[in-house]
């Protein structure tokens, strides 16, 4: 039996100015209980898209649904979404305990039922004990904390976080990652997130939506993405990659020939549609290569091998990074293992590098311009809580 979309954008466009669309044709389903982020550079739609689905902004074109209902004539605070600022957007003259209050207040719920669910959202995010502080007396990780306890604790459908955590530092953020996702999984949220780092994508999504000029380029789990990518732009997005630039010398539906400029010839996997002569980049993740003296071992017959010049080392506490010339105009990436630094190469060295022919793909350089519909399965599951009426904040 097929799970139907909890969250539907259908045909959805965005012009601010009626000549140029910031988001461009975006059919896009969300399962319920599911962590679907937003990815892409800014100024690709992202945060466009987010804003359309809280209200803020309306579509040019096209309909937005929500549980079946179509969301385009609702305001903000109608609409039962929460959201989460990067700002936090909490009320300095109030206590941490009346920010978490807001959103029940101006939905008129009692003072006894506020007072039991704002103590069951702040032991949630585990900060109870600062129930009467002011928001300048918090960390910026705590304030983050009750941001997301004000947007839970009205329990809506969808929670919204639009760059929730850009303005934390690197421990910080790592924490907040795992507290989001824990909320996620006890209390069965369904979160709509954008981000622009990849990491925190792939570390905390069911499935992410590559943005580029207001199109979709790819929808899938983090696994998929980063090891399966359908076109140059999300190889060289999501996460490090070696992107070597060529030509298509032969190619069917999954295998082709490429040909790179210092002449070396490299079987790889590839997308439907390339062809003889087309010119197309190789994807490759600098984990996958290798260096086979290094190892003590040889390619086989699976495996491309080129010739390369080492230009730097770069330690990295786990692991090299080996820079490395190939030709004229390529530069590459390995990462070596510090198992292996007793025999890594010298800079200035002439050495051979390799790579299985399935732990590469061939890409097509043009970005498509067709977005289909894109359904994923997720387990569906109810969810339970979110955030204060968008419009209040």
């Amino acid at each position: 039996m097929s799970n139907p979309s909890f969250i539907s954008f259908s045909g959805v466009s965005k012009s601010y100015d009626g000549a140029q669309y910031v988001v461009d044709d975006l059919n896009l389903d969300v399962r319920k209980g599911e962590f679907l982020s937003l990815l892409g550079p800014s100024g690709s739609g992202k945060t466009t898209t987010l804003m359309m689905l809280a209200g803020f902004e309306s579509p040019t074109h096209g309909e937005i649904r929500l549980d079946g209902r179509r969301l385009d004539d609702k305001p903000p605070h109608q609409r039962d979404i929460g959201m989460v600022f990067q700002n936090y957007a909490l009320f300095p003259h109030l206590t941490i305990a009346e920010n978490v209050a807001f959103p029940l207040s101006v939905r008129h719920v009692s003072r006894a039922e506020q007072k039991t669910r704002v103590k069951r959202a702040l032991e949630m995010i585990e900060l109870p004990h600062l129930a009467n502080r002011r928001p300048a007396q918090l960390s910026g990780g705590q304030q983050q904390r009750v941001a997301l306890a004000r947007a839970l604790v009205f329990e809506p459908s969808v929670v919204l976080m639009d760059e929730p955590l850009g303005a934390l530092d690197k421990h910080l953020r790592e924490t907040m990652q795992y507290e989001i996702m824990r909320l996620h999984r006890e209390l069965s949220l369904t979160i709509v997130y954008v981000t622009h780092d990849q990491a925190e994508a792939l570390t905390m999504s069911d499935r992410v939506a590559v943005f580029s000029d207001g199109r979709i380029q790819q929808a899938a789990t983090p696994s998929e993405l980063y090891e399966n990518a359908q076109n140059a732009f999300v190889a060289n997005f999501v996460g490090e990659n070696n992107g070597l630039t060529g030509r298509v010398v032969n190619a069917n539906d999954e295998w082709a020939t490429f040909a790179l400029s210092d002449g070396s010839i490299i079987r790889g996997r590839c997308e439907p549609g390339l062809r003889a002569g087309d010119e197309a980049m190789l994807a490759l993740r600098p984990e996958r290569a290798h260096i086979p003296s290094a190892e003590g071992a040889q390619a086989d017959e699976h495996s491309n091998v080129v010739r390369a010049r080492v230009e730097e080392l770069v330690y990295c506490g786990d692991h090299h990074r080996v820079h490395l010339a190939l030709g004229s105009r390529d530069s590459f990436v390995v990462k070596v293992p510090n198992t292996q630094r007793h025999a890594l190469p010298s800079p200035g060295s002439a050495i051979e590098i390799a790579w299985r022919h399935d732990d590469c793909k061939i890409l097509a350089m043009s970005v498509p311009r067709s977005t289909p519909t894109i359904h994923v399965s997720t387990p569906p599951s109810p969810s339970i809580i979110t955030t204060a009426p968008a419009g209040a904040n």
